[in-house]
């Protein structure tokens, strides 16, 4: 059978499709908005696999104008290439979390050529994991102090550096891991850290509030990244993630971006001390 359009139900769905195409446009251009003149320092890219990297695209896409920090030199030449090829027009600099003057020095670089910041992503992780024991039992005192030193007080020092230059208020987001909350048998001492940094991101929230500084930490589900490479038994991690979520998959650094970007914006404007899991749900499973 054919069925015969006529002229008004033709120009009928011309108008719905035209309508859907604007109301795309629109919905692009809105979130093009959402951080438009936003200054949002990103520590913690080290390649194109960091959540880091996800998440500053999300707040680029976004409007968002961003300025990158790197361990050392040799890191520094992969995400200078990276954010000359994606991100023109942003901006990096080294910044060691290990050593104080170089956290100063960095900070007040990026004052020097923005005035202000708006927004902070933390997401620093040892490096050297492969040094760590799989058994806590078996920690040293330099391994739990390199451990807490990188992914807590990092933290710490890095929200006494942004307070400083968020004169408008702003935003700061960390991440953490389900390690904190649970046993993984190999996460140990990672877990530990985590524990640590997120109750200073409760403590922080607390103290930077009255100066309208939102705190917050997102748990993400395992995502393979350059820094998992040393975590034993990863893809058994995932597999049981995949099976036991809720959503019976894992997730992507994508999501976490997006998250990130819902934190940083003014959409989460009432959100502080808080740690939101992204983790298809696998954090609320009994057994």
């Amino acid at each position: 059978m054919t069925l015969k359009l006529t002229l008004p139900a033709f120009f009928c769905r011309l108008s719905c499709i035209w309508v859907y195409f604007v109301f795309l446009e629109e919905r692009g251009a809105s979130l093009k908005a959402l951080m438009k003149g936003k200054k949002v320092v990103v520590m913690g890219v080290s390649n194109s696999c960091s959540i880091a990297w996800s998440i500053a695209k999300s707040l680029y896409h976004a409007g968002a104008e961003l300025f990158f920090t790197y361990e050392n030199e040799q890191i520094g030449k992969t995400v200078s290439q990276l954010v000359d090829d994606e991100m023109p027009n942003s901006f990096c600099t080294v910044c060691d979390v290990n050593n104080d003057k170089n956290m100063y020095d960095a900070f007040a670089k990026i004052n020097d050529q923005w005035g202000k910041i708006d927004g902070l992503v933390h997401s620093i992780a040892l490096k050297k994991a492969e040094n760590l024991p799989y058994s806590y039992l078996q920690t040293t005192r330099d391994q739990f102090l390199s451990a807490h030193e990188v992914h807590t007080y990092s933290l710490v020092l890095a929200a006494q550096e942004a307070k400083r230059y968020m004169v408008d208020g702003g935003t700061i987001v960390t991440l953490t891991h389900m390690g904190s909350e649970k046993v993984l048998p190999n996460y140990p001492i990672f877990g530990v850290a985590k524990s640590a940094l997120e109750s200073s991101v409760r403590y922080l929230a607390h103290e930077l509030g009255p100066a309208n500084i939102r705190v917050n930490a997102i748990s993400a589900g395992p995502i393979r990244t350059s820094a998992t490479q040393h975590v034993q038994d990863f893809d058994y991690m995932l597999s049981v993630v995949e099976e036991r979520a809720p959503l019976r998959r894992g997730i992507d650094a994508e999501e976490v971006g997006d998250v990130a970007l819902f934190l940083c914006s003014y959409l989460g404007r009432g959100i502080t001390g808080e740690v939101l899991h992204v983790d298809g749900g696998y954090n609320i499973i009994g057994m």
